[in-house]
């Protein structure tokens, strides 16, 4: 098990999200109400609900805002949303998957290819990148809750098959903990983690990549805009991609 191996943008940069908080609300609240729709309206009974009311809170999404996500579902007023995955090639030959929930596929899958196109890169067929990532639970803290090695110990204790950790330097990187497992133990090694570290971030299911590309100072700017303008889009609930960037490349970005 891996204990100091970096993760870093491969979900994006996550100070990007703080400006577009009433954005990620919206797909927040998506998110609930179509797991409080696939299943029970009680997080404790729902897993992908426990995991998305998690996340909710993590954002500090307020919890009238949560109920009414939930309440939406129970109460039959919700639109009928589709779970979609598009995969394709970034500039530099990166790999992306992005997940998108909606309830218009033909709009969702033209705004994707115009996102593509227009930033250089080229939208695939289904499963013409997803084999170069595994599919895996995440499980997310930040720094701040321990050390490499307690979080390490923790993980190796529930049951968790790798931990890549990110001390951080800073206000502008914090760090982070990502503690990957198998998506069937996902919610059982999240709950024996929460007793010695408390509430997750995140809890979700994820691409993790088989292999990561470096990326160079010129891709990286059109890399950025490309995953912004997906990320941007309110269908678009998350992006997944196979690039690693430098700090030093990432400062010049900023």
């Amino acid at each position: 098990m891996a204990g100091h191996s970096k993760f870093k943008n491969i979900m994006h940069r996550k100070g990007a999200q703080d400006k577009k908080r009433s954005a990620q609300f919206s797909k927040l609240s998506r998110e609930i109400t179509v797991a409080a729709k696939m299943g029970m309206p009680d997080p404790d009974m729902n897993p992908r609900l426990r995991a998305a009311v998690n996340a909710a809170k993590a954002q500090s999404m307020p919890k009238d805002n949560i109920q009414r996500a939930i309440d939406k579902a129970s109460k039959g007023d919700a639109e009928n949303y589709e779970e979609v995955r598009y995969e394709g090639y970034g500039p530099g030959g990166v790999a992306l998957i992005v997940e998108a929930l909606t309830d218009n596929r033909n709009r969702t899958a033209t705004n994707v290819r115009t996102a593509f196109s227009k930033n250089g890169g080229n939208l695939g067929a289904s499963g013409a990148v997803s084999h170069g990532f595994e599919r895996l639970g995440l499980i997310e803290y930040p720094a701040s809750v321990g050390d490499e090695e307690k979080v390490l110990e923790a993980a190796i204790e529930a049951g968790a098959e790798d931990v890549q950790s990110d001390m951080g330097d800073g206000d502008e990187n914090p760090g982070s903990h990502s503690i990957w497992v198998s998506v069937d133990s996902l919610h059982e090694v999240a709950r024996e983690l929460e007793k010695v570290l408390g509430e997750a971030e995140g809890v979700k299911l994820a691409w993790k990549p088989n292999l990561s590309v470096d990326v160079d100072a010129d891709t990286a700017g059109t890399l950025m805009k490309l995953v912004d303008t997906l990320e941007d889009d309110d269908d678009v609930q998350t992006v997944w991609g196979n690039y690693e960037i430098s700090d030093e490349v990432m400062a010049k970005l900023a």
